[in-house]
């Protein structure tokens, strides 16, 4: 067991809302349809959770095997704001490459193994679904595409934790696919892009050492970079409405638009970034959960977990209420 909770922990569990609320959200629209299979829909929720870890520790182990993350310490050392705590149960000599590699076997076997039983009762559609995502996940630091490093990480990542797990889980919950779902799962991936682009945005000078050319880099400045962000957020929001609009989704989808003003406090959050890296911002219980914050100040890395955690946080947000509107309308 200690085994296990030591791979789980570092395999950035704090990210799990961002694959886990939108699966969950895939199965509550799915309920209502005569073919619903909740046991199904379980298994390709634990198939998601366990696919998700698997990735991130891939994207650890390929990260690391590009450039030792000692790189990060020697740039904060220069006075560079850059984030100092990824893979550190390996530059701490807690485990190996070889046993973080493992590790990523392991997690990613499972996951498969969650996708062969719904293979058994919805047939080959789920295996293409597994494959590709699969596909993408490993892709996203791994050769030979290294998607993080071409400026295509964040596009990607949106892909398979928005159209691709939303419409997986519900093919595998119901047997079919569902426009709206599909209309749905646009937005929850823009919102879960935005989650990696906020991200790079504040990594950007790490990433340029390491020849990391994710969507922020490519852009060049940070405040072309925000001016994106910015894009991605309104994005998110249009899609809900249009839907309304062309009548494929109930009005009660505009009750995403209460999350606005995480989106607008991150947005100002992101641009004062850029303006005035130092600057600090307090938590405010309306930001949602920030687990561990006290251990978070003391590493001297909440500038950086303050916004990450508001983007996270919106993308929750903005699934929860889509699962209650599944309820009501």
């Amino acid at each position: 067991m200690n085994l296990i909770s030591f791979w789980i922990n570092n395999s950035r569990p704090k990210a799990l809302p961002q694959s886990l609320l939108p699966a969950v959200l895939a199965i509550c629209m799915a309920s209502r349809d005569e073919n619903f299979s909740l046991l199904l829909g379980i298994i390709a929720v634990l198939g998601v959770i366990t696919g998700h870890l698997a990735m991130n520790l891939f994207d650890d182990y390929f990260d690391y095997k590009v450039k030792s993350t000692e790189f990060r310490d020697n740039m904060a050392r220069k006075g560079f704001r850059a984030r100092i705590l990824k893979c550190s149960y390996i530059t701490s000599g807690a485990a190996s490459l070889q046993q973080l590699l493992i590790a990523c076997f392991v997690f990613g076997a499972v996951s498969l193994s969650m996708g062969g039983v719904i293979f058994l009762f919805r047939g080959t559609t789920v295996l293409w679904f597994a494959l590709i995502t699969a596909i993408l996940g490993i892709s996203y630091s791994g050769a030979p595409l290294r998607l993080s490093y071409h400026g295509f990480g964040e596009i990607f990542i949106g892909i398979i934790f928005g159209p691709l797990l939303m419409t997986g889980v519900y093919f595998s919950a119901c047997g079919h696919l569902d426009l709206h779902v599909a209309l749905v799962s646009v937005s929850v991936g823009l919102l879960v892009a935005n989650i990696v682009y906020t991200h790079a945005i504040m990594d950007m000078e790490p990433d340029k050492e390491v020849g990391k050319m994710t969507f922020a880099v490519m852009l060049g400045s940070k405040k072309k970079a925000v001016s994106a962000l910015l894009v991605l957020l309104a994005g998110a929001y249009l899609s809900i409405i249009g839907g309304v609009v062309a009548n494929r989704l109930s009005p009660f989808y505009l009750l995403t638009l209460l999350t606005l003003p995480l989106a607008c406090s991150l947005f100002y959050m992101m641009t004062e970034f850029v303006r005035s890296p130092e600057k600090k911002f307090s938590r405010k219980f309306w930001m949602g959960p920030m687990n561990n914050w006290q251990q978070i100040q003391a590493f001297n890395i909440d500038w950086f977990m303050i916004r990450w955690f508001l983007s996270r946080n919106l993308l929750s947000f903005f699934c929860l209420i889509i699962i209650v509107v599944c309820f009501i309308s």
